[in-house]
């Protein structure tokens, strides 16, 4: 074996083990550790060696193999931390959420924990991998060892599963949400994945193909001659059953608990478990089963619908941004003092209430949408998405380390956020209260849910098909005023009606009296 495949067999040996310790803490709790069971940790044990040590073997040459190993141990690193410290996957919806984090996000992220992370399992072997001398041999040398590592790779993965094929296959079949805990090709592929798909996504100005072409508003709905003022909340990281208006036994909605002129729906699905997909999914005609995430830049969504048949749209964001849904339509950013002027030093959700009546005297003519995109219960630093007049539960935990704080403590600080998103929205109804002669309503949906440490895992953004429903089952209302169509007690019998964000599009539709083939009524059955 000559230098560089025994430095590939050496690395392969750090990243099946240092780097996999999630993987095989997730595989414990499937297969308990036990003198029976350690013929197939073995096996497991060698067949990532062997996936590792194939892909780098085949990819290195003199000129690749130092690169090659040291994209490995930094991505390796990254992702060992985020994986231990949350029990999150790294996948390419995860890569995508990442990507589109801003700088304040990030910060809430940092810690001492993830620098050594990023520098025991980083930046030490990188330097240790640059630093060192590998000697290479002739062109036919290096051919004659790469096939018999080649071979030798092969030989340990069909050795590996052969021994408990029965096992393997159980194993592939039934626990696939362990084999993404894979790291660092598991990482590198949904990185592969997601380059993939961006270098295909639309850029430019694009012309919006349109959607519910048929669309009218009706003119023969009741008080049809009144404009509407609307405005929907998407709230962030809120999940279902955690609001005391779902039965939760905690007073989370303190203000909106105590009026009888809202719904709240008990059973509303998510389009995903990150903003970046559940955002755009929500506001698009697709289903979930349909959506692709390129369509909100190809496709008109229910804002362009709305905003075609001349209702008057604005878009206020708290959070990272409208993942394309406000892209046609006007944008305000409220993410610094400069805009908000409720920052302590964040700025809070209910500083995009500022200078909305100014907004309405500016339109004179038309129906009204106002969109609010929250900070809301964003983590980890749940601790930060609340003023501390709103820390009702104590104690709280007040860092972005969960894993160092009791289930207790993240909860307190979990809904201590969802009290101050409850004063939001209840702020929200009160102003649109000020306005009598408008038909008003409000629609508040969250993007996602949020584990809090079940089953070790915390945050969101698990692929689908395995997330837990606490990531996938989120909360929604609808207020209404005194002079709209559609009353709350008229919803009853659809609050505990299984329902999902694929109606969201036909609901803001359904609103404004908006008549099309494409929908029903959407969350407004009675």
């Amino acid at each position: 074996m000559t230098p560089q495949y025994r430095l590939i067999a050496l690395f392969s040996l750090a990243f099946a083990g240092l780097y996999n310790a999630v993987f095989f803490n997730q595989f414990a709790r499937v297969y308990p550790f036990s003198v029976d069971a350690l013929s197939f940790y073995i096996a497991i044990f060698g067949l990532i060696w062997a996936a590792h040590a194939l892909i780098l073997g085949l990819l290195s040459s003199r000129y690749s193999l130092k690169p090659l190993l040291v994209l490995f141990a930094l991505t390796g690193g990254a992702c060992a931390y985020f994986m231990a410290t949350y029990g999150v996957v790294i996948d390419a919806a995860m890569i995508d959420s990442l990507a589109a984090t801003d700088g304040a996000e990030a910060a809430g992220l940092m810690s001492v924990k993830m620098l050594a992370y990023n520098l025991g399992l980083g930046a030490l072997p990188a330097w240790l991998i640059v630093t060192r001398t590998v000697r290479f041999r002739t062109t036919l040398v290096e051919l004659r060892a790469k096939f018999l590592f080649t071979a030798l790779t092969l030989a340990v993965a069909g050795l590996s599963i052969g021994s408990h094929s029965a096992d393997f296959a159980s194993f592939f079949r039934e626990h696939k949400t362990v084999r993404y805990y894979t790291n660092p090709i598991g990482p590198l592929y949904a990185a592969i994945a997601w380059a993939r798909d961006q270098s295909t996504r639309p850029r430019g100005n694009m012309i919006a193909s349109a959607v519910s072409t048929d669309a009218i508003i009706d003119e023969h709905a009741e008080h049809g001659a009144d404009r509407e003022l609307i405005v929907m909340i998407v709230g962030e990281t809120a999940r279902a059953d955690h609001f005391e208006l779902n039965g939760y036994a905690r007073a989370t909605n303190p203000r909106l608990s105590g009026r009888d002129d809202l719904v709240s729906f008990h059973q509303i699905s998510s389009c995903g478990t990150s903003t970046a997909v559940s955002v755009p999914c929500m506001f698009s005609p697709d289903t979930r089963s349909e959506f692709d995430g390129d369509s909100i830049y190809l496709r008109e969504n229910a804002l362009d619908v709305l905003t075609r048949l001349g209702v008057n749209v604005l878009w206020r964001d708290n959070n990272s941004s409208s993942k394309g849904v406000a892209k046609r339509v006007r944008y305000e950013d409220f993410r610094s003092p400069e805009r908000n002027p409720v920052c302590d030093p964040e700025c809070r959700d209910v500083g995009m209430l500022d200078g909305l009546d100014r907004y309405v005297e500016e339109h004179p003519t038309g129906d009204i949408l106002i969109v609010l995109h929250q900070m809301g219960n964003h983590g980890p630093e749940y601790f930060k998405r609340y003023p501390t007049a709103f820390e009702h539960f104590t104690p709280t935990c007040q860092t972005n380390q969960l894993g160092d704080c009791s289930r207790e403590a993240i909860i307190n600080a979990y809904d201590n956020a969802l009290r101050y998103t409850d004063h939001f929205i209840a702020e929200s109804i009160d102003w649109l209260e000020g306005y009598p002669s408008f038909e008003t309503a409000l629609l508040y949906v969250s993007d996602h849910g949020e584990s809090l440490g079940e089953n070790g895992l915390y945050l969101h953004g698990m692929p689908y098909a395995f997330a837990p429903e606490s990531q996938t089952q989120v909360p929604a209302i609808l207020w209404t005023g005194a002079r709209y169509d559609l009353q709350a007690g008229d919803l009853v019998a659809a609050a505990d009606a299984a329902h999902s964000h694929d109606q969201v599009y036909c609901t803001l539709l359904t609103l404004f009296e908006v008549a099309t083939h494409e929908c029903g009524r959407g969350l407004l059955s009675p």
